[in-house]
């Protein structure tokens, strides 16, 4: 294909995503305040953990005592479910966008490159909704320890904004922490990290892995902050084990001379002596071979 031929090539496929993208935000725009199929709606579900707070702490701004959040602007609610909706847009039309990448890339690709991109591709969607789930799991007991805090003498009214501002990025947070252990494993198999570089710096991976999970988290919970860390750890220390095990199936296939250093120099055998043909003419005496010699 053509410079121009990729350039259209790539203008299709991401006016279909797009459109994918679009539709999936009208479908979350929906769900967000409507169920469906005896699925409760995204606000409710977003929600849950909030409301299965003690109402002690929390705010009560309705007149049937109801759990319902704070809106402080017009546009905000508004605003709110758009965002939320095209959030789960995304994740709704991801399966359309993946392949239009998938499609646009595969072609430049060889065979084992394709199996390779493929199985990361779904281990990258797989780690990330694992670090979702693991977020939503704990945002209800990390909520409670950051509410708890001084409730003799306040209340928390969170505003609707606030509250789906600080639980996606949540969210978010886990789920790309998550390709962490992923992106290890890359760098192994593309052969720029080894095992042995980084087997007797676990501690030091292990404090990073904290710290780095002390600053990300949005509330910066004690709760949070542990799951995400124990999480990673146990992740990392997975890709840790498949890096010795490719570096070992690695080694076996690669031959010993290749480890050898350029400057040093290789072992002469003598050549084994050539023996003589039974039947050689030479061996005849008064042969036309004799007069050559």
């Amino acid at each position: 294909m053509t410079l121009v031929e990729h350039i259209q090539e790539l203008r299709r496929r991401l006016l279909i995503s797009i459109a994918a993208l679009a539709v999936g935000t009208v479908i979350g725009f929906i769900w967000y305040q409507h169920s469906f199929f005896g699925v409760i709606s995204l606000g409710e579900l977003l929600k849950g953990p909030y409301c299965k707070l003690d109402p002690a702490l929390r705010a009560d701004f309705s007149r049937d005592g109801s759990c319902k959040l704070l809106a402080t602007a017009p546009f905000e609610m508004f605003m709110l479910r758009l965002k939320v909706g095209a959030l789960a847009g995304a994740v709704f039309a991801s399966p359309v966008w993946l392949a239009q990448i998938w499609g646009f890339v595969t072609p430049g690709l060889m065979k084992n490159e394709r199996r390779w991109t493929f199985s990361f591709v779904s281990i990258a969607v797989l780690l990330f909704v694992a670090g979702a789930g693991m977020a939503y799991f704990v945002m209800a007991y990390g909520l409670e320890v950051l509410l708890s805090i001084g409730n003799e003498t306040q209340t928390t009214a969170l505003s609707g904004e606030r509250y789906y501002g600080f639980f996606i990025a949540l969210l978010l947070v886990f789920g790309v922490s998550f390709e962490v252990p992923l992106i290890i494993v890359m760098l192994n198999i593309a052969g720029i990290l080894e095992y042995d570089a980084i087997k007797d710096k676990r501690r030091i991976i292990i404090l990073s892995l904290f710290i780095f999970a002390a600053f990300m988290t949005p509330g910066q919970d004690p709760m949070s902050m542990v799951a995400l860390g124990c999480s990673l750890v146990i992740l990392v220390e997975l890709a840790l084990q498949f890096c010795r095990l490719n570096d070992k199936r690695r080694d076996r296939k690669r031959p010993d001379w290749l480890d050898e250093d350029d400057d040093s120099a290789g072992s002469l055998e003598s050549p084994a002596p050539i023996e003589k043909p039974v039947g050689d003419i030479s061996a005849r005496p008064g042969s036309a071979f004799d007069d050559v010699l």
